[in-house]
C-alpha cells in the first residue's frame, strides 16, 4: 500500500511544489497525497481524521510552529502508529530540536528528489519493521516554552493555551486542568510542568500550581475540628483567590511566604 502523505505549510505556492515533486517521483517511489493543511491547528484536525502515514511539515508557521505540532503528536497516540514526521523547511538551525522531538528526516528547500525518495523510503522501512511503541516526548525540545497543552478526548487532540489556564490539580494518577470554560485530563506531573512554566504557573500547595496571573488575592479559611477531650478548637489557614473561579484553593504553610510575597498580604 502507497504511504499516505499530509503536507504542511502556510505557503501555497510550497504545497504546490511539493505535490510536483511526489508527482515526478511516483515511478519509484510511489505515495498518495491525502491532504494538505496551511498551519498546524489545521493539520492536528486531518492528522486525527485522515490517518496519515508520512507529514511532511513545515517549520516557521504563524501561530504554532512545526516543533511545537510534533511535540504534541509526540505526546499522545491518534491511531495504531503515529505518523512519521519529515521537516521540509528553508531555515537549518532547527536542525537539532526537530531530532529531539523525534523527527524522520529534516529536508532543507528547494528539497531534491533523490532526499526526498531516500526520507520516504527510510518511513516505508521504519513503519515496517519497528514494533509500535509509544513515543517519547522531551520535556523541554530545545528550551522553548510551550504555548499550548495537549489532551486526548474522543480520538482527537485538543489544544488548550497555557494563558487560559487558571489552575492544575494533581488528583490520582491525573492532572486536572482548569480553565474559566471547563476541566481537561492531562496525564504529565505537576514537577514538570512547574519545571517548564515556573515563570507563569506558582506552586500554592503540594497537589496544585495556580496561574500566576490568576490570583486575585488571598482570604483566610476558618476550620472547626475536634480537639483532644471532645472539645472543639479552630484552625485556620490562607486560601488563594482564583480569578473566575468559585473554588479556593488552600496554601500550604511552606508556601504561604512565596503566595504572600505574590499578593502582598
Amino acid at each position: 500500500m502507497n504511504p499516505r502523505i499530509l503536507i504542511v505549510d502556510d505557503e501555497a505556492p510550497a504545497r504546490q511544489r511539493l505535490k510536483t515533486l511526489l508527482s515526478d517521483i511516483t515511478e519509484q517511489c510511489p505515495t498518495l497525497v491525502v491532504g494538505e493543511a496551511e498551519n498546524a491547528m489545521l493539520a492536528l484536525e486531518q492528522i486525527g481524521s485522515l490517518h496519515p502515514d508520512i507529514v511532511l511539515l513545515d517549520v516557521q508557521m504563524p501561530g504554532m510552529n512545526g516543533i511545537e505540532l510534533a511535540q504534541h503528536l509526540a505526546q499522545h497516540q491518534l491511531n495504531m502508529r503515529p505518523p512519521a514526521i519529515i521537516f521540509v523547511t528553508a531555515y537549518d538551525e532547527f536542525a537539532v530540536k526537530a531530532f529531539e522531538v523525534h523527527a524522520l528526516d529534516y529536508l532543507m528547500k528547494p528539497v531534491r528528489a533523490n532526499r526526498l525518495v531516500d526520507a520516504i523510503g527510510r518511513a516505508c522501512e521504519k513503519a515496517g519493521s519497528e514494533p509500535h511503541l509509544p513515543p517519547t516526548i522531551a520535556a523541554d525540545a530545545g528550551n522553548s516554552r510551550r504555548r499550548h497543552f495537549s489532551v486526548l478526548e474522543r480520538g482527537r487532540i485538543l489544544l488548550i493555551p497555557v494563558s487560559d489556564v487558571l489552575f492544575l490539580k494533581a488528583e490520582q494518577k491525573y492532572v486536572t486542568l482548569h480553565t474559566i470554560q471547563r476541566e481537561y485530563l492531562l496525564e504529565e506531573s505537576l514537577t514538570s510542568i512547574e519545571l517548564e512554566l515556573s515563570e507563569l504557573l506558582v506552586r500554592v500547595h503540594r497537589n496544585a500550581l495556580v496561574a500566576r496571573a490568576a490570583i486575585n488575592g488571598v482570604e483566610r479559611a476558618v476550620q472547626v475540628v475536634d480537639a483532644d477531650g471532645g472539645q472543639e478548637k479552630v484552625s485556620e489557614s490562607w486560601q488563594v483567590i482564583v480569578t473566575g473561579c468559585a473554588e479556593r484553593l488552600p496554601i500550604s504553610r511552606r508556601q504561604w511566604p512565596v503566595i504572600k510575597a505574590l499578593v502582598r498580604v
